[in-house]
């Protein structure tokens, strides 16, 4: 018979999920403010802004420095590692204004998606070597969360067996070391909604790459009760000719969870995965008022999906930072409804409801 001998001791449990379920208490959600450089250069650049390193500290500060109404509304705030050792334009550490509201800080630990041979064109992602040396510096720096993103993709041969593994494999490697270091690892199986696949065939890799995962997480003897999701929800290509409503979303979604997800895990902290802003919010409100029975509690972690209208608003001018910053506190606050199911709008046909989506989502 297969024997485990312990990982981590009963403190070491008890530090890490008494984490996990501060960054997901409820109403609360994660900032994904961890786009890397080369990101942030696509995102500056279509409001016509400069891809320095200033920029993007402008650009962070105006997230950063919103005002208490978000404390209710954000659990953790996930950075890059460039932004975890910036400052204010008071000199104040970023790092320190967010631990100062009580909220969770996190950080991006992976160093990007690279080919995967021998594949159709299919990706893993890189990172492992050197993580847990990154790890404990992270801790001492202020993180206490770390998030890993894997990428795959649907076509008629995609996801292969091969993908699918090593992806899962990967991220149950990077969670038993981010434990080992006391850090709560996300963990990102983003499947993307590039081709024109339907609901049932995006709910049926779902549950194929998430069954994957969690069979990983066993093998590597990770503890799932200090961890956290990151899932895309189960949604259609964005060429399938066919619109589903959100309840339908949210029952593929729910079902392929259910299917796939222990009941351990404290929560799913869904990515927005090229929606509208709107669009995300109304679907992890209809996410939240599924009738089928959820052990884990649904939330967001969203990096467009709370950023688009500020980004559009701030454009890298001065005088529309107080806007921006105002337009990022409305995200946060419609998300947290959204996060409880009591979110009533849907209407928005301004910044909010303009399509995000952008095809391979690299960074």
């Amino acid at each position: 018979m297969t024997h485990q001998f312990p990982a981590l001791s009963a403190a070491q449990k008890k530090d890490l999920h008494e984490t996990a379920l501060r960054i997901i208490s409820p109403g609360k959600g994660i900032l994904a403010a961890d786009e890397s450089v080369g990101l942030m250069a696509k995102r500056l650049a279509q409001v016509g802004v400069e891809n320095t390193e200033e920029h993007r500290r402008q650009y962070r500060q105006i997230l950063f420095s919103a005002d208490d109404r978000i404390n209710s509304c954000i659990g953790g705030v996930i950075f890059f590692h460039e932004t975890l050792y910036q400052h204010s334009d008071t000199g104040v550490p970023f790092v320190k204004i967010i631990k100062d509201r009580g909220i969770m800080v996190g950080v991006k630990v992976d160093k990007g998606v690279i080919p995967l041979a021998g594949t159709c064109g299919e990706t893993t992602t890189q990172g492992l070597d050197g993580l847990s040396d990154r790890c404990a510096q992270y801790k001492k720096d202020g993180a206490v969360f770390a998030k890993w993103r894997c990428v795959l993709k649907i076509s008629d041969t995609n996801p292969s067996k091969l993908a699918i593994a090593e992806n899962a494999n990967v991220l149950a490697r990077y969670s038993s070391i981010c434990q080992q270091n006391g850090i709560v690892p996300i963990i990102e199986p983003e499947i993307l909604p590039d081709g024109d696949e339907d609901l049932k065939r995006c709910q049926y890799v779902t549950e194929k790459v998430l069954s994957a995962v969690y069979k990983a997480m066993s093998d590597h003897h990770v503890y799932l009760e200090g961890t956290l999701l990151k899932p895309n929800m189960v949604t259609p290509g964005h060429s399938c000719s066919t619109k589903y409503t959100p309840e339908e979303v949210a029952m593929a979604t729910i079902t392929a969870l259910r299917r796939t997800v222990p009941p351990a895990v404290p929560g799913v902290a869904f990515l927005s995965g090229g929606q509208s802003e709107e669009e995300a919010s109304i679907h992890l409100n209809a996410l939240n008022n599924c009738p089928l029975v959820k052990p884990w509690t649904l939330t967001f972690s969203y990096g467009r999906a709370l950023q688009a209208s500020a980004l559009k608003t701030w454009r890298g001018h001065k005088e529309n930072e107080n806007a921006a910053t105002e337009q990022f506190i409305k995200r946060a606050e419609v998300n947290s409804l959204a996060c409880q199911g009591k979110y009533t709008g849907g209407n928005d046909s301004g910044e909010a409801g303009q399509q995000v989506y952008g095809s391979s989502h690299a960074y």
